[in-house]
């Protein structure tokens, strides 16, 4: 069948509504271009905000699909490297340490957000404001509060693209499938889910130090408190301070719970845990009420089983012990799942044969072609419709992982009415729904 040749302004206009799929379409790897015509002016203008190392290798997939022509990052050595980068910038693209100098551009279609987690909403809903297409890396939000803003500001312009990160949603031989099965009923009814997302890091006391020349340490920090520079707090180890993440609770939860939460149909807005148990969990450092009392070493929890129980009886066990990945135990059978395997007996016996149908993954991928995860974003610009990693599941996914970390701070039971998103009879719980932001730093509401 003969490609269909879009203009860029075919490509890059006002969703449309999205065809009936009749029949199963072909996988395409992550280098198609489908969506990226030769023509220079067909192609997607691209602004990448935050080109450290994982935003280096999501700059390149997008370069796959459009011209970079603006990068940004705080840190100059990072802005330098992506606008020189043979696969990014390759030495023509405008650099910023001023994210705000993208999003007022008019030539830009598309902007990636690939900060540290407390800086992706705030940026991310003024992308949207500016008329942004949005991929935004996970975890998407820092806090509670920050799923209702995201998701207010997506449901406002629904007319924009905005994909989360969470590429194990593509794996279609391995999640997807594990997916596919819970859903059809295979394992019979689900009872537990182990979600095993290692350990966080301990370490410290940190020594203060003066920061690089080259990184605007006031800007990195944004709404967190302005704290003296110590390296550990910066760049990749941000993830194991609660002032700028959720340690391990949303760094690999923000994958394997939101399969889980998939899985079993807890990925719709009201829905979600009612009760969780984070009695069982230890950091790095002293706390009281919830607040770390040393600044000097990394406070996100190292070690925890922490349990959050469902309506409908399933309880989650999220927890650094075991293996790396997601257990379903059913009344039918038991299904282990991550990024290098799939085992049990269901696969021992291939329970799925005939179950897992190509109309199965086109179901599961919203009626559109099972492909890459930025081949899903591109293909719903031009197309229409949600991308498989879309806003309101990912913050329904985030609930958990912001309640489960909520509880391991607290070091108790607290309970959660996912209807009404306000943690129950325990106030000074819910004073971690949202967090207090430095002046000049707010989030917009919209």
């Amino acid at each position: 069948m003969a490609k269909k040749e879009n203009t860029r302004r075919d490509f890059l206009g006002k969703t449309a509504a999205t065809a009936a799929v009749g029949s199963f379409v072909p996988y395409f790897p992550m280098t198609n271009k489908a969506f990226a015509n030769n023509a220079k002016n067909d192609r997607p203008r691209i602004g990448c905000i935050g080109v450290g190392s994982m935003g280096t290798g999501d700059a390149q997939g997008h370069a796959t699909f459009g011209d970079v022509i603006a990068v940004c990052d705080v840190d100059q050595r990072h802005a330098d490297r992506a606008k020189n980068h043979e696969n990014i910038g390759k030495g023509k693209a405008d650099s910023y340490k001023d994210y705000r100098k993208i999003l007022e551009r008019n030539d830009i279609d598309v902007v990636s957000v690939v900060t540290p987690d407390h800086w992706h909403v705030k940026i991310a809903i003024e992308a949207l404001e500016a008329g942004k297409h949005v991929f935004c890396q996970k975890p998407l939000t820092l806090t509670l509060e920050e799923n209702q803003l995201i998701r207010k500001a997506c449901k406002k312009h629904d007319d924009k693209v905005f994909i989360v990160g969470t590429q194990q949603r593509s794996d279609r031989g391995k999640f997807m499938r594990a997916v596919n099965m819970v859903q059809k009923g295979l394992l019979g009814d689900i009872e537990k889910i182990t979600v095993g997302i290692n350990g966080g890091d301990q370490g410290g006391p940190f020594p203060i130090e003066m920061a690089p020349f080259e990184l605007d340490w006031e800007k990195w920090l944004g709404q967190a408190p302005l704290v003296d520079y110590r390296e550990k707090r910066c760049h990749y180890q941000f993830r194991w301070w609660y002032e700028y993440s959720g340690g391990k609770f949303t760094d690999w939860g923000a994958h394997h719970v939101d399969i889980a939460t998939w899985a079993i149909g807890h990925d719709k807005e009201g829905m979600g845990p009612i009760e969780i148990d984070g009695t069982d969990a230890k950091h790095p450092c002293e706390y009281k009420k919830g607040w770390p009392q040393q600044d000097d070493c990394y406070n996100t929890a190292h070690d925890y089983s922490v349990k959050c129980k469902f309506a409908n009886g399933i309880i989650m066990d999220v927890t650094s012990r075991g293996d790396n990945g997601i257990l379903f135990e059913g009344t039918k059978g038991k299904l282990f799942v991550n990024r290098g395997k799939i085992t049990g007996v269901p696969i021992e016996e291939n329970w799925d044969d005939g179950k897992y149908t190509e109309e199965d993954q086109l179901r599961l991928y919203k009626d559109k072609t099972p492909e890459g995860h930025k081949n899903n974003f591109y293909r719903c610009i031009a197309e229409g419709g949600l991308p498989l990693s879309d806003v309101f599941t990912h913050v329904q996914a985030m609930s958990t992982c912001h309640l489960s970390a909520i509880a391991a701070r607290l070091g108790r039971v607290i309970k959660w009415d996912p209807k009404a998103e306000k943690i129950v009879g325990d106030d000074e719980a819910q004073a971690f729904f949202a967090r207090d932001r430095r002046t000049g730093y707010e989030i917009m509401e919209v």
